[in-house]
């Protein structure tokens, strides 16, 4: 014990919080043990507790304001961030660079146009209709994004047969009812068409 520490127990009004404060706390219990001696101390009695101790100290009298200073101290420190401006410059330009190179290929990229595969029924008016008729005239209609694929005749009764014919329509193109108001047109043969399935591509 020396006479910093005296002087700087009576600068404190009454023992420190153990609560908030163990360590403070604890050593003002051991100096006041020492009470009954601090007058055979050697050095000046009467010089302040200020006088004592370093010039200069980091440390702050109110400890509520030391996080802000330490917050302070953070904002100065950036562990992420570039000592050099050229770099963080030079990395900005490298990221446009393959940015506007990315950009381009998506735009290069032609999407495949969508696609159905659709199953149309078309029924003649009767037995004696000539069926080879129909189918020829059926696949004479041509329209771009259409493409005629299989067919088959189909018993429906009374000796009656329908043409069955799978097609590929790019849907953005080729209009079904379209496609059916001209296969409707071709009226010797044909008396209506029925799309029986769809499926896309």
């Amino acid at each position: 014990m020396v006479r910093a520490d005296v002087a700087t127990f009576k600068a404190i009004s009454s023992a420190p919080d153990a609560a908030k404060y163990p360590n403070a706390a604890r050593w003002y219990k051991h100096i006041a043990s020492y009470e009954p001696e601090f007058a055979t101390l050697s050095g000046d009695a009467s010089k302040p507790y200020t006088v004592y101790g370093p010039d200069e100290s980091e440390l702050t009298l109110n400890p509520a304001k030391a996080p802000e200073k330490a917050a302070e101290e953070e904002d100065d420190v950036d562990l992420f961030g570039s000592d050099d401006e050229e770099e963080d410059e030079e990395a900005a330009r490298i990221r446009e660079e393959r940015l506007a190179e990315y950009r381009k290929k998506k735009e290069g990229k032609v999407k495949p146009a969508a696609k159905s595969v659709v199953t149309l029924d078309v029924k003649p008016w009767d037995d004696e209709t000539d069926l080879e008729a129909l189918e020829k005239s059926v696949r004479s209609v041509e329209k771009d994004g259409l493409v005629w694929g299989l067919s088959k005749w189909v018993p429906v009764g009374f000796g009656i047969k329908k043409l069955q014919i799978t097609l590929v329509v790019e849907d953005d193109k080729v209009s079904l009812d379209d496609l059916q108001d001209q296969i409707q047109e071709f009226e010797d043969y044909v008396q209506s068409s029925d799309v029986v399935a769809m499926q896309k591509l």
